[in-house]
């Protein structure tokens, strides 16, 4: 025992690492502790998600002031070569883990996207369910299931991400999306009573979403320079070789655009099989003809 302290009398610099291990792992198993309390007796998610997080935050910027105070006390003469090489090391290894933390910093100051909100990034798509200094943990969304529907995975994004490429966020300030639904009739349904029906249920069923999404495109207005636009449901007309479209734009939430066109089209079917035949769905009908039977006889005339 004596010759390991004197050993590491001889090695000051070895002594001074192995403290601030110490101390990097006294911090550590402080943040799970203090998470774990947090975790446990608070009850409020969206409170107890944030403390947590903030835990953690202290935590990591604690182990960055201990690596400054090592590196910069004492003589720094004496030391500028091992911090060049060792920051020099630290930056080309763990660039992209810098770069992530960066990252997590940069979404949580900027107002990214925060957790709940629906977003797509490097092609994924769907709700943040976490953040933390790494990654974005991702509910997602598609793939082999149609439309905003849920396919089961949970995807980890790296937070460098939000600095590589678009983040497109469908809830951030404005929790709405515009959805078309094509009606398709015949040539022969009276169009106007066609148009009539579609906008006059397209009225009913989504007055609320429109009603409630003026305030906040006011506030997007103001803040951004953006154009003003229609919230109100609108139709447009375009003409085929086999049918007439009738187009309509809505405003709808954006976690329920699914349902709210399931609603819509169904609504706006039962109202045009209630005309008796004025207004006619049209869709393709392909007709197949059985191929005529040919009956070759040879004869053998040797």
């Amino acid at each position: 025992m004596q010759q390991l302290y004197d050993f590491l009398e001889q090695q000051p610099f070895l002594v001074s690492i192995l403290r601030l291990l110490f101390w990097i792992l006294i911090i550590i198993v402080g943040i799970g502790f203090l998470r774990k309390i947090a975790r446990n007796r608070i009850d409020n998610v969206g409170f107890r998600y944030k403390t947590q997080k903030g835990i953690e935050v202290v935590g990591y910027v604690m182990i960055v002031i201990l690596f400054l105070v090592f590196f910069t006390a004492g003589n720094i003469k004496d030391y500028s070569l091992i911090i060049g090489l060792f920051t020099a090391g630290i930056t080309f290894t763990l660039q992209e883990l810098i770069l992530s933390i960066a990252g997590s910093f940069y979404i949580f100051a900027v107002r990214v996207y925060t957790p709940g909100d629906r977003i797509e990034i490097n092609g994924i798509k769907g709700d943040v369910i976490d953040i933390d200094s790494i990654y974005t943990t991702i509910m997602e969304m598609g793939e082999w299931v149609s439309s905003d529907n849920y396919s089961g995975r949970i995807v980890k994004i790296s937070n460098a991400f939000v600095f590589k490429g678009p983040i497109k966020n469908y809830s951030m300030d404005f929790p709405f999306v515009w959805d078309e639904l094509d009606i398709l009739v015949t040539y022969s349904s009276d169009v106007e009573l066609a148009k009539k029906i579609v906008l006059d249920t397209s009225n009913e069923l989504l007055s609320a979403y429109a009603e409630g999404s003026k305030s906040k495109w006011a506030e997007l207005v103001e803040r951004y320079y953006i154009e003003n636009a229609l919230l109100e449901p609108t139709i447009a007309i375009k003409l085929t070789d086999n049918w007439i479209v009738l187009n309509v734009r809505y405003i709808t939430d954006f976690k329920l655009r699914r349902g709210t066109k399931h609603k819509l089209f169904d609504s706006i079917q039962k109202h045009i099989l209630q005309t008796d035949g004025k207004v006619t769905l049209a869709s393709a009908t392909l007709q197949l003809l059985k191929i005529p039977e040919v009956d070759v006889r040879i004869h053998d005339n040797l």
